[in-house]
């Protein structure tokens, strides 16, 4: 195993054992033990579980609703495109890949199998279903070592393959950049899973700087671009990703989705921990 990889492995498990995270944390609903909310009874439902205090104050029957205490069904999408192969310190392949071993040590901490995929124009099974350390460690490697160059990310397509390929009620955590989302639709996916977002973004992204004549090369086509990097092209650059994102967030709350956003100069494991919780 590549030594680099090993360090981001070794480093992450010592940071996902040595914190407290509680076990089976999940917002899905069904059996448990930590009340959720009350709604009114419908029929067919467990009578066990009606409030009568409530009932007798409304007059009419509510139930309450508890969030499931059970093993969980966690699912890891790392998008990797050619945007991915770029980083001022670190690239957000290397983060992506720190997020992705550390949901895989929590898995194992807390017993619950998971299985990883990694999507761009299709969608690759990485690990199959598993609660093994051998196969966070199998993960990592197969991301770390996977090309991103010259990759696209068709979200229309990923989003409706997921939807397929799991057909139990699940955790998903989507990983990536998301540039460039105007296909991209989570309602369908997020009616039937819960949807978790980690957006790995890199500061010069969102905030370049003048640097005058440049040369750049699209890692996701190939294609060089040589131009200006002055005040009117940064300002114009800033609004557009300003737009993206602006949608985006809008999208994902109107799907309920808890996201966050990563940047390749923080602590990736604090970021998602803090998510989790």
């Amino acid at each position: 195993m590549n030594q680099a990889l090993k360090k981001i492995l070794i480093k992450t498990k010592k940071q996902v054992f040595s914190e407290i995270i509680g076990n089976n944390s999940t917002k899905i609903k069904g059996e448990g033990y930590d009340f959720c909310e009350l709604k009114e009874y419908e029929y067919g439902e467990d009578v066990k579980n009606i409030d009568w205090v409530i009932s007798a104050k409304m007059q009419k029957p509510y139930v309450k609703v508890f969030y499931a205490q059970k093993e969980l069904n966690v699912n890891i999408v790392s998008f990797l495109n050619g945007s991915t192969y770029f980083g001022t310190d670190i690239f957000k392949q290397e983060i992506i890949i720190q997020i992705a071993s550390a949901l895989g040590f929590i898995c194992v901490k807390q017993g619950n199998p998971f299985s990883s995929f990694i999507a761009n124009e299709n969608l690759e099974i990485c690990t199959k279903k598993s609660k093994q350390i051998f196969n966070v460690n199998f993960m990592s490697e197969q991301k770390y070592y996977y090309n991103v160059i010259g990759k696209n990310i068709n979200y229309e397509k990923i989003t409706k393959e997921l939807f397929k390929s799991i057909h139990h009620k699940s955790m998903i955590f989507l990983i990536g950049d998301f540039f460039d989302i105007e296909k991209l639709d989570l309602k369908l996916l997020c009616q039937k899973h819960e949807v978790i977002a980690l957006i790995v973004r890199d500061k010069f992204e969102e905030a370049p700087i003048e640097l005058g004549n440049v040369n750049f090369i699209d890692p996701n086509n190939n294609r060089s671009f040589e131009g200006v990097l002055n005040k009117n092209t940064v300002e114009t650059y800033i609004n557009k990703i300003k737009e993206n994102d602006h949608k985006l967030y809008n999208h994902f709350q109107n799907c309920a989705i808890r996201f966050t956003k990563i940047y390749t100069h923080e602590d990736p494991i604090k970021k998602l921990i803090g998510v989790l919780r």
